[in-house]
């Protein structure tokens, strides 16, 4: 197929898919007339790569997995490091998600300040 079909077929833009190319996440067979050419394991590919896009990771912590594919291992699990680049997207996500928590928390004080009219660090009077 070619790319615009893969493109379709994979819900991605067929700039996404040249980007993954230039990345080296994945090559394109080329016709003797130089379009690219795709084959359903290369439609799988995208799929596995937008999916891991979803779920937060970028494209240096999805290339592990793309490797795997390559070399005809199909499951995430069976992937090896695969376990590993999980723990550590849960712990930046954990580590992310307290400092968000903590911006919160000081955004939520100063508008009760903001509120009752003390300035930070100041008691309301009334």
């Amino acid at each position: 197929m070619r790319i615009g079909e893969l493109a379709r077929r994979s819900g991605t833009s067929a700039r996404s898919i040249r980007y993954y190319e230039q990345r080296g996440l994945m090559v394109a067979r080329r016709d003797p007339n130089g379009y690219r050419d795709y084959d359903e394991a290369q439609l799988r590919l995208v799929g596995e790569i937008r999916s891991l896009l979803v779920n937060g990771f970028d494209l240096e912590e999805i290339r592990p997995f793309v490797d795997c594919l390559h070399a005809g291992i199909q499951a995430r699990r069976a992937c090896p490091g695969g376990i590993d680049v999980y723990r550590r997207k849960l712990a930046e996500l954990d580590s992310r998600i307290g400092e968000l928590q903590s911006l919160r928390d000081r955004v939520a004080r100063e508008l009760r300040h903001l509120e009752t009219g003390a300035g930070p660090g100041k008691e309301a009077t009334g």
